[in-house]
């Protein structure tokens, strides 16, 4: 081991310790198919609850996890956030995250008879594409192949 290492590891450094405040909330175990409550301390009327927000479910994320991974691989996207509200699931897909998102694929249950229940939204609300499978929709979002041409 070089020396300055040696020194480096014999240094001390002052530790901070941190007191934490301990509660007495009861620790509850939910079954799979169970949501627990909100822990917020507004109960107003005007909050949605828990069981009434739209979500994506596991296989959505997995669609959309993988196209924004394909992504990321190739340096396009960096950052991602997702929201869920009343009205609409949104993920939103960042090149830089202090931007705004380059992209929102959206789920609109609301919508599905209309004009399907997802669709893919660029940054001036501009929607790219609607339909019912989150598959073919998120299509839109995949870089132009090149074709050989004889």
């Amino acid at each position: 081991m070089p020396q300055a290492l040696i020194l480096l590891a014999k240094r001390r450094l002052p530790v901070e310790t941190f007191a934490l405040e301990m509660t007495d909330e009861t620790i509850v175990n939910f079954r799979e198919t169970e949501r627990p409550a909100p822990r917020s301390d507004d109960t107003g009327a005007s909050s949605p609850q828990r069981g009434e927000e739209v979500m994506f479910d596991r296989r959505e994320l997995n669609v959309i996890l993988s196209v924004y991974g394909r992504m990321v691989a190739q340096g396009e996207w960096r950052d991602y956030a997702i929201g869920m509200g009343r009205e609409a699931a949104v993920f939103a897909v960042f090149r830089r995250s202090s931007e705004m998102p380059l992209y929102r694929i959206e789920k609109h249950p609301k919508r599905r008879r209309e004009h399907g229940l997802y669709c893919v939204v660029a940054p001036g609300g501009h929607i790219l594409k609607r339909g019912h499978e989150l598959a073919q929709v998120l299509r839109v979002l995949e870089p132009k192949r090149p074709q050989l041409v004889e």
